[in-house]
């Protein structure tokens, strides 16, 4: 299943490398992969992997799950589709409590107690996540664990992880990534020790200059 999802993210470029050109996220950090798996939803044919695979991952995983919750926005399609292939009830968390009507954040029925698992695109920090699941345990709900399409496998988002609680599945991770691309043909062999020196400290930039 890693490898199966690694390909598909590659082919659609949903992940895509770039050691030499590092991009930049919003924290400043530069960084040698971009990661949009809103383009999953495009290809039929990677979407029904992702979406099969989610639901594999939670039946296997969290087999006493009884509604997924998506994080918003990029986790709210998945979260939709996934339910539906497992007949299960469906909402999503907002980033922050609607400023009208309700006010709401969290959107969907949800019962006091009720099993649920989180459907996140991605885990980098850990940060956005955590803050759904406690966004959910405050409002009652017994939050079994996440399952994700991508994890960075960083080791802040590992801690936070364990800090919080609570158990993360992903169908496919950065390692995984770095090793197929390299095999495929997207980047050198000599790139995926690059890639991982990122992921060990993305605050290390010594290895953009590794590969030269």
């Amino acid at each position: 299943m890693k490898e199966l999802i690694a390909k598909d993210l590659l082919k659609i470029k949903a992940v895509f490398l770039r050691p030499e050109e590092p991009f930049i996220w919003a924290s400043g950090i530069k960084s040698p992969v971009y990661c949009d798996n809103r383009l999953t939803l495009s290809d039929v044919q990677v979407r029904g992997d992702v979406e099969n695979g989610l639901a594999k991952l939670v039946q296997e995983n969290f087999p006493e799950a009884q509604a997924l919750m998506g994080t918003s926005t990029a986790g709210i399609a998945h979260a939709a589709i996934t339910a539906h292939i497992m007949g299960l009830p469906m909402g999503y968390v907002r980033g922050g409590n609607k400023d009208h009507g309700r006010q709401n954040r969290i959107e969907g029925r949800l019962e006091k107690g009720e099993k649920v698992v989180v459907v996140e695109d991605l885990i980098s920090t850990g940060g956005s996540v955590i803050e759904v699941v406690n966004a959910l345990r405050e409002e009652g709900a017994e939050v079994l664990g996440i399952v994700c399409i991508f994890t960075y496998g960083m080791k802040r988002g590992i801690d936070r992880l364990a800090d919080a609680g609570v158990k993360a599945v992903s169908l496919t991770d950065f390692d995984t990534v770095a090793r197929v691309a390299a095999q495929e043909g997207y980047i050198s062999k000599d790139d995926v020790e690059r890639l991982i020196a990122f992921r060990d400290n993305p605050s290390d930039e010594s290895w953009i200059g590794a590969g030269r």
